[in-house]
């Protein structure tokens, strides 16, 4: 019920119908007022939110924030309002081309669940805003091989966005973190594409065709799943010019208890070229090294 909550509000107010905006990128002085004031109303509900001593509680707040986020986004040209405030509370990330942006937070409801909520926001003279409903849970073994659409997504906390071009088209993928199993940790490079309807979450480019342990040769999103005590890292590398992440092992020697994955020191990556991302495997392999010798080549930062 309340992963739907942020979706069935915005309908309610109407905000997936396009409305004209009054300016062009350009915001008076009687509605940058209003931004300030709702802004700083805002902040309240987002304190609550997230640290509410009843944790029960965190859930009303959220939808009060919900409620004054979705109001000020009707103000006209609300896109060039950078809600500088908030976005130091609430993640709000841009693409290179600052197409969208993506408002996205979590809540801690109980001490051992997570949900995860966002909503996009396009860039242009008249408003469109797409709620996301975290469709995680309803996924289960089938969460690497799906297409979302109608608002379904694959719920996470975002980190980081690349863009590509596929078949002349931008093609967005998102870097996340989902948290909401109490044994294990995801993370996530899932792309996205607009479309006149909405949102695409998931496509097939991803060239896993170098792992070994796949018994096919591409997946829609890539999920890296490990035990909750423990870090590993996914993400970007300048220098190398890669997508890093540590290589997995289970502890209990069985793949198929994916809580039980640890870092093995051995990192495995992706590749950008022929529209797909192309699996490296032993990207940063393991040196054995004797006293006194410096490692050679370059170790990505986690």
């Amino acid at each position: 019920m309340y992963r739907k909550m942020f979706a069935s509000i915005c309908f309610s107010i109407g905000l997936l119908i396009p409305g004209k905006m009054l300016g062009q990128g350009k915001i008076g002085a009687e509605d940058l007022e209003k931004f300030h004031i709702m802004e700083d109303s805002m902040l309240l509900n987002i304190d609550s939110m997230y640290t509410a001593i009843i944790p029960d509680t965190r859930l009303f707040y959220c939808e009060k924030f919900v409620h004054q986020l979705v109001r000020t986004l009707k103000i006209p040209n609300s896109y060039y309002y950078a809600f500088g405030k908030i976005e130091k509370k609430i993640s709000i990330m841009y693409p290179d081309d600052k197409s969208f942006r993506i408002f996205n937070w979590q809540i801690v409801p109980t001490d051992v669940t997570r949900r995860y909520y966002g909503a996009i926001q396009m860039e242009g003279e008249e408003l469109k805003l797409y709620p996301l409903v975290d469709y995680t849970t309803e996924l289960g073994k089938t969460a690497a091989d799906s297409v979302l659409t109608n608002g379904k997504w694959f719920g996470a906390l975002y980190y980081r966005i690349i863009t590509h071009e596929v078949s002349g088209k931008p093609v967005y993928t998102l870097f996340g973190l989902n948290a909401s199993n109490p044994i294990s940790n995801k993370k996530v490079m899932d792309p996205m594409s607009i479309t006149p309807d909405g949102p695409v979450f998931g496509a097939a480019i991803f060239n896993m065709t170098g792992d070994k342990d796949l018994k096919f040769g591409s997946i829609y999103r890539f999920i890296m799943e490990y035990k909750k005590e423990v870090q590993a890292s996914m993400n970007w590398d300048d220098d190398l010019k890669t997508v890093f992440f540590d290589k997995l092992v289970s502890q209990a020697n069985d793949p198929n208890r994916k809580y039980t994955f640890v870092p093995s020191g051995e990192y495995d990556g992706f590749k950008w070229d022929n529209e797909q991302w192309n699996y490296i495997t032993n990207l940063i392999p393991i040196q054995n090294l004797k006293d006194g010798e410096a490692p050679s080549g370059t170790t990505p930062s986690r």
